[in-house]
């Protein structure tokens, strides 16, 4: 690792100073962006001897890492945070440090397919965050064990993480409830509970737009729509996404792939096969771009540039 990682021998009379919130600069579209302004602010974080802020900074650093999926450089950052929290002369303060740690540590070991590992971290997570009332950081680590676990047993963390945003006096632990919302329709939708599925979904539209959240708004309109053709309501689906799809021509959305492809899929049901082509070709061309999808769903790709001739 570079030297903008190396965090000891900070000095112990250095008058720490005002950082800017951590989460404030994240763009989760561009993590490499994000990477590049939490390593410009290590130097000073270091001379500061801010041990709870880089015990954060150095966790969420290591999530840029993850979204790129270069997973072993997450685990090294994710060390050098670990030595960070357990050296810290003051581990009263590291509270918030320590949760995030094992939150970003799990979704490093999520992403990379290591679920039981990710789980233990995500309830050391849970455990420490809702024994010193960090509502939103527990609500996280909930949300991340239900998205983990299989069966059953995922429902049931996605319903105690959204009885504990409903019931939280904290602000921030109430913005979990759009997201929520949206995880727990996509469990329904997941097996074959259309109709649970769609009330879930509407809910998390309604809050979207309660928000004023103009790409959360779009994505539940396209998730609503997706229902739709689950639900074999195919007229209905298609009208929701040439919506969706008019406010990309129009610009008020960007180009997404997840929309051309629904278009598509509806048109192929429709038997519209000369139609669909050009949607599949411009889905193929976006999605394939996603370093995910490249990695986990090779066989959606290939049926999408299959479908485009």
């Amino acid at each position: 690792m570079g030297s903008y990682l190396y965090f000891c021998g900070m000095s112990e009379e250095k008058k720490q100073e005002e950082f800017p919130v951590i989460d404030s600069l994240w763009n989760y579209s561009d993590p490499k962006e994000t990477a590049e302004k939490f390593r410009a602010l290590i130097p000073a974080v270091k001379e500061a001897n801010d041990s709870p802020y880089l015990g954060e900074l150095l966790g969420q650093l290591a999530r840029t890492q993850s979204l790129q999926m270069n997973f072993v450089e997450a685990h090294v950052i994710l060390d050098m945070a670990e030595r960070v929290i357990a050296e810290s002369a003051k581990p009263e303060e590291m509270t918030r440090a320590k949760v995030r740690y094992h939150l970003e540590r799990g979704r490093t070991y999520n992403s990379s397919n290591e679920k039981l590992e990710a789980m233990a971290q995500f309830k050391f997570a849970y455990e420490i965050a809702e024994k010193d009332g960090l509502d939103s950081y527990a609500i996280d680590a909930l949300h991340m064990l239900a998205i983990a676990e299989e069966g059953d047993a995922q429902m049931e963390w996605h319903l105690k993480a959204l009885a504990m945003a409903e019931n939280s006096k904290d602000e921030k632990a109430r913005k979990w409830l759009g997201p929520l919302y949206n995880n727990i329709g996509w469990t329904y939708h997941d097996i074959g509970q259309y109709d649970e599925a769609m009330e879930v979904f509407q809910k998390s539209l309604a809050w979207r737009q309660e928000q004023k959240d103009a790409k959360g708004t779009f994505i539940a309109h396209w998730t609503i729509g997706h229902n739709y053709r689950s639900l074999n309501d195919i007229d209905k689906a298609l009208e929701i996404q040439m919506q969706l799809l008019s406010e990309i021509n129009e610009g008020e959305a960007d180009p997404d792939g997840h929309v051309y492809e629904e278009i598509g899929e509806c048109l192929l049901i429709k038997e519209q096969t000369d139609e669909a082509k050009p949607y599949f070709q411009q889905a193929y061309d976006l999605l394939s771009q996603d370093k995910w999808i490249e990695t986990n769903e090779q066989g959606r790709l290939e049926r999408l540039k299959s479908l485009a001739k």
